[in-house]
């Protein structure tokens, strides 16, 4: 995949400063999903009451439970651009310590373990242009989603010193990564929180990350105050409860 920026920046800086370009530039139907995350047909046949019961679609499944434009009270829901991600996938991504490698996904918008079929979307807006949720959901076989979910939280434990990572020209790193806790998401089966430094121009910058098991998807959500990048102040991300609101909800129908 060609890349737009070659300059050396932080991790989350490269996503946030290529999500505001993305916000002030439109929409975009492209997407980073191994599910490809195309519309679901809506045809049917005159024979479809007499074929067998097709089996579930997990990538149509994905795309009925993602967050829609104008369904998040204040935030406005885009799917980001595929050429503005650190990594198109986890295989691009290296990590110098191994074990991190969960935490690196979850930041960068990279499904976690090995899912059937994944999606991301991007909710801008609450706070102002540069307050972003992102939103990966990712489905997997059966009790898979609560393994991957377990080595996430063994790897928050592992990192706390932080970790670097690369993707083709691109480089980031973070300072420290810290359990946290928060609400669970209404129906999780189980959830958990935690947050990530980093510097950037001797600014240091707060990120907030938390994911839910729902059965077997897991949604990951990962906030960045992309304002506080270009204003050269420190910042310090929430993730929108409304975005884990209204996403959960959707999970649970």
């Amino acid at each position: 995949m060609k890349r737009t920026r070659t300059t050396a920046l932080a991790a989350p800086a490269l996503v946030l400063v290529s999500a505001m370009t993305l916000s002030a530039c439109g929409d975009s139907d492209s997407s980073s999903s191994s599910s490809k995350d195309t519309s679901a047909s809506t045809g049917t046949s005159k024979d479809s009451a007499q074929s067998p019961e097709k089996p579930a679609d997990p990538a149509a499944e994905l795309r009925r439970a993602a967050l829609t434009e104008n369904e998040v009270k204040g935030f406005t829901v885009k799917k980001p651009e595929a050429k503005y991600a650190f990594a198109a996938s986890q295989d691009q991504m290296k990590v110098d310590k191994a074990a991190c490698a969960p935490v690196a996904y979850a930041t960068n918008q990279l499904p976690l373990g090995t899912p059937k079929a994944d999606l991301i979307r991007l909710a801008t807006g609450a706070k102002g242009p540069g307050d972003f949720t992102y939103v990966t959901l990712a489905t997997y076989g059966s009790g898979e989603a609560k393994s991957t979910l377990a080595e996430l939280s063994k790897a928050i434990r592992s990192c706390g010193t932080g970790f670097s990572a690369k993707a083709g020209r691109n480089t980031g790193s973070y300072s420290s990564i810290t359990a946290e806790t928060a609400p669970e998401p209404a129906g999780a089966d189980e959830s958990l929180a935690f947050k990530v430094t980093t510097k950037y121009e001797g600014m240091t910058h707060t990120m907030r990350a938390r994911a839910a098991r729902h059965g077997d998807t897991i949604a990951l959500y990962y906030a960045v105050d992309g304002m506080a990048f270009t204003q050269a102040r420190p910042g310090n991300a929430k993730v929108g409860k409304a975005v884990v609101d209204t996403q959960s909800a959707k999970l649970a129908r």
